[in-house]
């Protein structure tokens, strides 16, 4: 028997997964590393902890497994995206990698945007100068820190730094590359443009490959820290959203994922490059060849609900620990008692600004139609309502760029909310399922490493092997046409509230 091994690089931790053939996990292993915030709205993460994690976590699924490591087929990894991780002539680490989630980079975005062109920079890379991104972060170095700058001879992404490791190659592939303002993402190499623009020199950015294919193999140095046999094959991988499309069988056109942790997610394949002109949704390649993704993000969706348990919700929280449950299942409970439409209340999800669709950083939240009769119940209940109006919002971008998805995988924490699940469903007009394995990255990485070792034809074939899900939630048309009401008056506010928004931000 052939096995497949995953490794997920994330911002809190990395896992591993061991996996069969037919994507059944064996034995998994995660351990966590800090975040360092140096200053007020930045994050840093330091590459070594992230290979020190990789290491350990393979030797402890090799352990638990009992397998020969020589029954390893291939391996792939996923990762946080943007990241900016910078080595020098030795290949040494040179300075901390900045994460996804640092904000320093306001005034090079400012610099990008001018210096490409906001319209040319869209056509191009498909996507804005966004902070987050790792272009800005390139810039920011080279003007803040230039003794640093001056040795930088290699700069990769997260997720390619553990391939480094493993491989001893400097490669990255075109889902992850997708997410740094560099990338031609409708031709699916470097852009000359952009990097002449900005005079970075493209012989510091790695090699660029399809998500399937074979980067390189794993050295006898890594096979002694890690007790894989050297020579086993390394893929490309993927960003951690194309490997969770993989891993949830979201690879061909109609299929769509969406995802409600932290952030709130809308992640739709696309077997042609479709790109909004305002740059309010962005689009990558696809971990799958000869395909796009096209993919929005709300910052406060889940963290939405978090809030309001973790301040209006210690009734709930106390009766949880006595009956064993899980807080977020009484609040559903509750949730479920109020009728649609929270008894004439509407929430706006702008906890921390918001990025898809509206890009302000502004908007903050706000309840909208808080009366004396509204009790908490109400509030729990448009909040939820407010997240899904959220979503529906994106999705109504993507049918402008003629991205329909016709059915929907429920992922992420909010995934397993049945209420949630059916809001989306009426909301949306069409069934929502749950993936019956909830490795989602991590699977998705380990199937691209069994389309690079030739145990499948091709990404779709090893989804169809691997991928199950569970029965769908239908929409109830019902529940629809009272939604459509609500939701009618919650487009509407964002911009009647817009410029008070940007006077709040000034006071």
């Amino acid at each position: 028997m052939k096995y497949l091994l995953g490794i997920d690089l994330g911002t809190s931790g990395t896992k591993t997964v061991l996996f069969t053939q037919e994507g059944k996990s064996v034995a998994s292993a995660t351990e966590e590393y800090p975040l360092h915030q140096p200053q007020n709205g930045w994050a840093e993460q330091h590459p070594d902890d992230w290979w020190r994690a990789a290491k350990n976590t393979v030797f402890q699924v090799l352990k638990d497994s009992g397998i020969d490591p020589g029954e390893i087929a291939g391996i792939g990894i996923s990762g946080q995206m943007h990241g900016l991780v910078m080595l020098d002539k030795n290949g040494d680490v040179l300075r901390p990698a900045i994460l996804w989630c640092d904000g320093r980079t306001t005034e090079e975005c400012k610099e990008i945007t001018e210096t490409v062109g906001k319209q040319r920079l869209i056509e191009i890379s498909a996507n804005p100068a966004l902070p987050g991104f790792t272009a800005g972060k390139i810039l920011w170095v080279r003007k803040h820190e230039p003794e640093i700058w001056d040795q930088c001879t290699q700069i990769m992404l997260p997720k390619d730094y553990v391939r480094y490791k493993l491989t001893g190659v400097y490669a990255t592939e075109v889902s992850d590359a997708s997410g740094t303002n560099l990338l031609d993402v409708a031709n699916r190499c470097w852009s000359d443009e952009i990097l002449e623009k900005l005079k970075i020199d493209k012989s510091i950015l790695p090699k660029m490959y399809e998500s399937a294919d074979v980067t390189g193999f794993v050295t006898d140095e890594a096979a002694e820290a890690t007790g894989l046999k050297a020579g086993t094959l390394v893929v490309g991988g993927a960003g951690d959203n194309a490997a969770a499309a993989v891993g949830t069988g979201v690879v061909k056109e109609g299929r769509a994922f969406i995802s409600i942790g932290t952030s709130g997610v809308i992640f739709a394949h696309s077997d042609k490059v479709t790109i909004d002109p305002q740059g309010r949704v962005h689009t990558f390649c696809a971990a799958a060849p000869g395909a796009w993704t096209v993919m929005s993000c709300t910052l406060a969706a889940g963290l939405s609900l978090k809030w309001f348990r973790d301040n209006f919700c210690e009734a709930e929280i106390q009766k949880a620990k006595e009956l064993n449950v899980d807080p977020y299942y009484l609040m559903d409970k509750e949730a479920e008692k109020v009728p649609i439409g929270a008894n004439r209340l509407i929430y706006l999800p702008y906890l921390m600004g918001e990025r898809s669709p509206i890009l302000d950083e502004n908007s903050r939240g706000v309840f909208f139609g808080l009366s004396a009769i509204h009790g908490k119940y109400d509030m729990l209940r448009a909040v939820m309502e407010g997240v899904v109006y959220s979503q529906r919002n994106c999705l109504d971008v993507l049918h402008e760029m003629n991205v329909y998805p016709d059915s929907i995988i429920a992922t992420g924490g909010g995934g397993s909310s049945p209420l949630w699940r059916q809001m989306l469903a009426d909301n949306f007009g069409f069934p929502v399922q749950t993936s019956t394995n909830k490795e989602g990255p991590v699977l998705g990485v380990a199937l691209l490493a069994g389309v690079g070792a030739g145990l499948y034809k091709s990404v779709a074939e090893a989804c169809e092997v691997a991928i199950k899900t569970n029965p769908p939630q239908q929409p109830n048309m019902d529940n629809n046409k009272k939604y459509n009401r609500v939701y009618e008056i919650y487009k509407g506010l964002y911009g009647q509230l817009k410029q008070s928004f940007s006077e709040l931000s000034e006071l």
